[in-house]
């Protein structure tokens, strides 16, 4: 194997610690051949589709990515903004923000980047610019509240595969949920009363998760009970009663069952039990995207609106909003504790060390 590593390295460089925010992704324009190269990267990884390589190769290339780069590319073109992808720029938007914030409120150096599971920027590029800042330690914080195989796992794996071909391995941590961090349950409160005072109080609330597989549930993913927990801190956080609010599942694809209920048919029965407003949350994402934005905001409205109802409000994820930086930073203090040294001559001494040792061996004669 060919180990890559720093250019022009020198033993001397300060050594520092860095964060890599992590999402999902997005492709890089509303056009078919963009979301065509991006299904085919996301659609291809074994977490998110678990089914027999062969089998699967052959229903995606010779019919999902045929079919569907033009209808969603339709979708994508409603929520594109000048910016660009809306996840992309709320995503770059949180990493920004947290950056001053980190700068502000931890002993330094300490950077933050940020990645894409799939498309860009890469976890590969993440890594790297990283890397060209000499960390020696590094904390992976996907942007995922809910652990699942299909997104946290997927994340590992490249993080992974990536670090394989360093030469010098940071200290490594990872986050793997904070479904029932109390910083983000109130976070995700406070956005409900926001939308309550925007829009008055609805006849119902739901609480939207992007769905799974049962089959998935039923091998051990946690995600299912982390939903739940998550849907249930945040209605004792609100003093909710039982039918206040109800928990869905969205996004379902394919033909076999997925987590129930179901958003779209839950929707769709509600005009006729005499619930005509609704808003929705989506506690899942920590950024909007096509999946909030269209998905929620759009076709959900016009399906309830279609079957009788008369108001569908969509609750904003929370992007960058103070609440979410100041989750974020506590999440990374928690989980970096131990790494800062509590005497700053420490790492000084380690680098004139290393530098000493360096120009040694750089001078040494047999």
């Amino acid at each position: 194997m060919k180990y890559s590593g720093q250019t022009q390295f020198k033993h001397n460089n300060p050594p520092g610690t860095g964060i890599l925010l992590v999402n999902l992704g997005t492709p890089d324009a509303p056009t078919p051949a963009a979301i065509r190269k991006y299904l085919a990267e996301f659609l291809a990884d074994p977490r998110v589709v678990e089914m027999p390589r062969i089998l699967w190769r052959l229903i995606l290339h010779g019919a999902i990515l045929r079919l569907r780069p033009r209808p969603v590319a339709r979708n994508y073109a409603k929520i594109w903004t000048e910016q660009g992808s809306p996840l992309m720029v709320e995503s770059q938007a949180i990493a920004q923000k947290l950056q001053t914030r980190v700068d502000q409120d931890l002993p330094g150096p300490v950077r933050v980047g940020l990645a894409m599971r799939y498309g860009r920027p890469s976890i590969a590029e993440g890594l790297r610019q990283l890397r060209e800042k000499h960390i020696e330690r590094l904390l992976v914080l996907p942007l995922y509240p809910q652990y699942s195989a299909t997104t946290t796992a997927a994340v590992y794996d490249e993080v992974s595969k990536q670090l394989r071909s360093w030469r010098w391995l940071p200290q490594f941590r990872m986050l793997m949920q904070y479904h029932d961090q109390p910083l983000y349950i109130q976070a995700i409160a406070d956005q409900i009363n926001l939308g309550f005072k925007q829009h008055g109080k609805p006849d119902k609330l739901i609480m939207s998760f992007h769905g799974i597989p049962q089959r998935y549930h039923k091998s051990g993913d946690p995600y299912y009970c982390q939903c739940q927990k998550t849907a249930r801190l945040v209605s004792e956080c609100l003093n909710f009663r039982a039918d206040d609010w109800v928990l869905c599942f969205q996004s379902r694809f394919g033909r076999e069952p997925w987590l129930p209920p179901y958003l779209d048919k839950t929707l769709a029965v509600m005009p006729r039990q005499g619930i005509k407003s609704v808003q929705i949350i989506a506690p899942g994402f920590a950024a909007d995207c096509l999946e909030t934005l269209e998905e929620l905001a759009m076709q959900n409205s016009a399906l309830f609106k279609r079957h009788g109802g008369e108001s569908l409000h969509y609750l904003p994820a929370l992007n960058d909003s103070p609440a979410h930086i100041d989750l974020l930073l506590s999440l990374i203090k928690q989980e970096t504790r131990g790494w800062v040294e509590t005497d700053p001559e420490i790492p000084t001494q380690n680098v004139k060390d290393r530098a000493a040792n360096a120009e040694a061996a750089d001078n040494y004669k047999v």
